[in-house]
């Protein structure tokens, strides 16, 4: 079972570096992430989501793929297999783009929309679902970031939660 870690940060651009921080201990294999959503608010008040997974690109891609194979077997049965290709592959990269837009993987984004709206102005939030880590480690190096973020929302054990709110520097999560 996975575990979300909403954090939130007073700076606009420190979520996205603790992210890349976390990106880093994946590569070490000390931490896997499910899913990850960078929020930030800009000085005018907007909502701004960024996504680790682009599931629009990854639909065009394989409906790409998926649509220039069936367009040159349809084309191959009508004797004109590049025509094929080419109407398979453009009605396929935009039905996976379509597919793909429309389709929600990891966090939820009604609960990512809804919890972003409370933070404040020209501030960052980092939402993380981890499928597993090693706690020790992950937490000694997030100490890095002691006093820059604060813990919004887990679904983690109470002791857990004790342990990355010491490694955080949090003293009150909201």
């Amino acid at each position: 079972m996975s575990d979300l870690i909403v954090l939130g940060f007073d700076h606009i651009d420190d979520a996205a570096k603790v992210l890349a921080e976390c990106r880093t201990l994946e590569k070490e294999y000390l931490l896997d992430l499910e899913d990850a959503v960078v929020v930030t608010r800009d000085g005018a008040g907007k909502v701004h989501l960024h996504q680790s997974l682009d599931l629009a690109k990854a639909g065009a891609s394989w409906g790409l793929v998926s649509g220039g194979f069936w367009g040159v077997v349809v084309g191959l049965l009508c004797l004109n297999p590049l025509a094929g290709f080419v109407i398979g592959s453009a009605v396929g990269a935009g039905t996976g783009a379509l597919a793909g837009k429309m389709s929600d993987y990891g966090i939820d984004d009604g609960f990512i929309t809804s919890l972003s709206d409370t933070i404040p102005v020209n501030t960052s939030a980092l939402f993380v679902l981890v499928r597993k880590s090693q706690p020790e480690k992950v937490l000694a190096d997030l100490a890095q970031f002691k006093g820059h973020a604060r813990i919004i929302r887990t679904s983690l054990s109470p002791e857990a939660e004790a342990k990355l709110k010491t490694a955080l520097g949090d003293v009150v999560s909201t």
